[in-house]
């Protein structure tokens, strides 16, 4: 037991073992799992192949679903397995490299919801600096930032829990994030004051960046024509409402397990699956319906042959 941790499955009803509906789970999360990978590679694709979309906005979108498909990658092979095996257990080390991976690419959209903040800011309020600002070598920076930053800081509790010995061996939830901080046998105040500073990086102050650039963008665009008001909500809107799920999604993560709330199972569940399902879906849903220009290569894409 040493080497590994039993993860407590929750299921819609906390009566019923996993594996009697293991395979009609299986199958509705492997469905979604495709979907995410389908959705999210299809507008990556067509970033990549139309020359009209090599612009910093769209870029930034390809950073952000990509980030999405990765995000999903470090739950979803392994839920899988679980649906199918009579025993939910993974290792340590497993476990270690799943909640480095989730927490890095939760940071990251979070950085990538930021910056493309900036763009649209400059963009819209400095119309005439915009190529000299966003130019191709700061687009990068800005992206590989939003991947390095996270991960340096995640990296952190991973080594210090890795050295740690364990005196439980059960995970509330259905995969290794904050719950694996009451694992060991002695709880470290300094894991708590890091895992704040940690959390104030990488989502409280972007999301500040983020509230203050679009409140700049309102006030500009106030006083300006109508077409410039339209053009600036168009292009806002849908990273606002990407930032208000994964907003909402993460304060679950981040106040109800780490305060240890006492929620139903059904409650952890619905909350859990919306944390890796319904946001990797939304991304690619809302930046291919909002954003006009990817929206008419979709109709391209899907009704050329029609």
């Amino acid at each position: 037991m040493d080497d590994e941790l039993n993860v407590t499955y929750i299921t819609l009803d906390g009566h019923v073992k996993v594996q009697i509906y293991g395979s009609l789970y299986f199958v509705i999360m492997f469905t979604a799992y495709i979907l995410i990978i389908c959705s999210n590679s299809t507008i990556v694709c067509l970033i990549c192949i139309h020359k009209n979309l090599h612009e910093p906005m769209y870029i930034f979108i390809a950073a952000l679903l990509v980030n999405s498909f990765l995000y999903s990658t470090a739950v979803y092979p392994k839920l899988l397995i679980d649906f199918l095996s009579d025993k939910q257990i993974i290792s340590v080390p497993a476990c270690l490299c799943q909640f480095f991976m989730y927490y890095t690419f939760l940071g990251a959209e979070f950085l990538l919801l930021s910056a493309m903040a900036y763009d649209r800011y400059v963009s819209i309020c400095k119309p005439l600096q915009y190529t000299t600002i966003m130019t191709t070598t700061r687009v990068s920076v800005l992206i590989a930032l939003a991947w390095c930053l996270p991960a340096c800081q995640v990296v952190v509790p991973v080594f210090i829990n890795s050295n740690k010995k364990l005196c439980h061996f059960s995970l509330r939830g259905v995969f290794c994030n904050n719950a694996m901080h009451a694992l060991p046998c002695v709880r470290s105040k300094f894991m708590s004051i890091y895992g704040l500073i940690v959390l104030l990086n990488c989502s409280i102050l972007p999301v500040l960046f983020i509230l203050f650039t679009y409140t700049r963008i309102l006030i500009i665009t106030y006083g300006s024509s109508r077409e410039v008001r339209r053009k600036a909500a168009q292009t806002c809107l849908p990273h606002l409402l990407v930032l208000i799920s994964i907003s909402f999604l993460s304060t679950y993560d981040i106040m109800i397990i780490r305060v240890e709330s006492d929620l139903s199972k059904t409650a952890r569940l619905i909350m859990t699956l919306q944390v890796f399902l319904y946001h990797p879906l939304l991304n690619p849903i809302i930046y291919g319906l909002k954003m006009r220009e990817i929206s008419k290569h979709l109709k391209m894409l899907f009704y050329r042959d029609k």
